[in-house]
């Protein structure tokens, strides 16, 4: 262990183009070369990276590495204009090759860090440099459009928004100001908008933000491109999965926003070395303690013991050490319901019975295929969404996961634009643990709508607990790149994707789903006029009549993964 540690401070690191970026070096005082770790962030080097929830600086540095913390381009003491993801893979990739180029540096480079800190780890990994060696991405996605700015074609506002104004806006006019580019005064301002976040969140259209457009302008490209297109080809990590060849350690959470990505890179690079970790966590709230439940103090991420796992991990990939890593089961995951955690094969997992609850005429959910039923309808008013509540959200609180997680829906129960489909009474323990997709029959009466699912664990009690959800925008239902309008009253087949979940539903408590067409806000609300949804103005809104059926042949289902073991 590292008596001694040496601290370099703002080094200026020359990138391909001239820009330079300031990266501070942490390393034992008297060892010679060693591995490298990397964390590359927007988030001001000079606190959050040296202790955060996911790996401890210091510790690392006195487990025989050589830690490496940088501000990206465009942001804090670092040269250069910040463009979220662009410019990440060509800096991510100098920076590993100066990194191993350093006489303390041994060659072997590794990197870390969560949610942005990840899409640094992805994007440079995409470039393929010849020292990085492993690297463990934590509550990170695996593409830029899809379930981080956008999910299902809908604009994910809420956290979007939110991310926006605290940790990015901020930072950029804390930096204009310090170059006496700006006028300290507008702090006051953009505080305001910060306070007032949830007004800002009703604001139609979309687009009219002007403290935005000056401070990060990127966020108007975010809805200048609702499309998968060509603008987030170029950064999204999947499309370069073939390029990747070192092992990754994927860490997510059942609640965490950026879960379908989490599990997409696994999926893609599993015969590659890649493992995954999920733990019954939120974004940026760790704990495994929600308002509405707790999982117990096994399920706090901080029990884990985060940066051991790191070590452990660099250890084998950076150092060589044959410490059984690589043999360990390459999933681990958290089942909620017995709240146990528990090591498996693969994902999906290998015994997965893959079956249809089918929607039923009086809001039953059965096994049973459906006859002659009548339709379930409902109007759906933009102007008065169903309100968020729970999930994998991101919205202000969020540290003390105020609308985050496993929050109890009765709180919005009782709405007329939601419909509700749940079984009896299980008569045994029930687990539902992998991919989750509900199949809707549906029309609407608009040119184009949103359709939103949502899984539900109800208690005896009554209490009924979010598991997880999706959303579909309806032009999007055979393409995110080629969205196609609804010709009304026509009755369309659609694929919503649930995301996932781990959970035992317990005998006595019903398997219920909840179907919609908003989930404010953290999602965007569909305008239902077809035009781009982020310039329709507050008196655009048409109100939809949307039309779900259930019979023999439009049996609506939701596809549960079944696991049938002994419990």
């Amino acid at each position: 262990m590292a008596s001694e540690i040496v601290v370099e401070k703002n080094v200026m690191v020359q990138m391909r183009d001239g820009v330079l970026l300031a990266t501070d070096i942490y390393r034992p005082a008297d060892a010679g070369p060693l591995p490298a770790i990397v964390q590359r962030m927007p988030y001001d080097k000079e606190g959050v990276a040296l202790r955060n929830f996911a790996f401890e600086v210091m510790r690392a540095v006195q487990a025989g590495y050589v830690c490496v913390v940088q501000d990206t381009r465009g942001r804090y003491l670092s040269e250069g204009e910040f463009n979220p993801f662009f410019d990440e893979g060509r800096d991510g990739f100098d920076t590993v090759a100066w990194v191993a180029q350093q006489p303390w540096c041994d060659g072997n480079v590794g990197m870390a860090g969560g949610s942005y800190f990840g899409a640094t780890q992805w994007r440079a990994a995409s470039e393929s440099p010849e020292a990085l060696k492993a690297m463990v991405p934590f509550v990170t996605a695996a593409d830029y459009h899809e379930g981080w700015t956008y999910q299902g074609g809908a604009f994910e506002l809420g956290f979007n928004l939110h991310w926006t104004l605290i940790f990015l806006a901020t930072g950029e006019l804390a930096r204009e100001i310090a170059k006496g580019n700006a006028d300290p005064g507008e702090f006051g301002a953009l505080i305001a908008a910060i306070n007032d976040n949830d007004a800002l969140f009703e604001r139609l259209p979309l687009t009219d933000l002007p403290l935005l457009k000056r401070l990060a302008p990127y966020y108007l490209d975010w809805l200048d491109h609702p499309s998968y297109d060509d603008y987030w080809k170029a950064i999204a990590p999947k499309e370069s999965h073939s390029k990747i060849t070192i092992p990754t350690l994927n860490i997510g959470g059942w609640y965490d926003l950026f879960l379908g990505g989490t599990i997409a890179n696994f999926v893609a690079l599993k015969d590659k070395g890649a493992q995954l970790l999920i733990g019954p966590w939120a974004h940026g709230a760790t704990t495994g303690w929600f308002n509405d439940r707790s999982y117990g103090f096994l399920a706090n991420y901080a029990a884990l013991d985060p940066t051991a796992i790191h070590v452990r991990w660099f250890d084998r990939y950076l150092k060589g050490i044959d410490n059984g890593v690589d043999a360990a089961a390459p999933v681990r995951l958290f089942v909620m319901g017995i709240d146990q955690w528990r090591d498996e094969q693969d994902w999906p997992l290998p015994d997965t019975h893959f079956t249809p609850f089918y929607l039923r005429a009086g809001g039953a959910l059965s096994t049973e295929l459906p006859g002659g039923e009548d339709s379930s309808s409902y109007d759906y008013d933009p102007a008065d969404p169903v309100p968020t509540c729970g999930g994998p959200t991101f919205l202000p609180g969020l540290f003390i996961a105020a609308n985050a997680g496993p929050r109890d829906q009765r709180a919005i129960d009782g709405r007329a634009d939601v419909l509700t489909f749940q079984t009896e009474p299980l008569t045994k323990d029930t687990e539902v643990t992998g991919p989750i997709e509900l199949v809707l029959y549906a029309s609407s009466s608009a040119r184009d709508t949103d359709f939103t699912g949502k899984l539900v664990d109800v208690h005896p009690d009554g209490r009924a607990e979010h598991l997880t959800d999706g959303i579909l925008r309806a032009r999007y239902r055979n393409s995110m790149s080629a969205p196609e309008m609804l010709t009304p009253g026509e009755v369309y087949e659609l694929h919503i994707d649930l995301w996932a979940t781990a959970n035992v539903f317990r005998a006595g408590h019903r398997i219920r789903l909840d179907i919609s067409s908003s989930n404010f806000p953290r999602f965007d609300r569909n305008t239902n006029t077809g035009n781009t949804v982020a310039t329709d103005t507050a008196d655009a809104l048409v109100v939809a009549t949307n039309r779900v059926y259930h019979d023999a042949g439009h049996p609506s289902h939701v596809i549960l993964p079944l696991i049938e073991r002994q419990l």
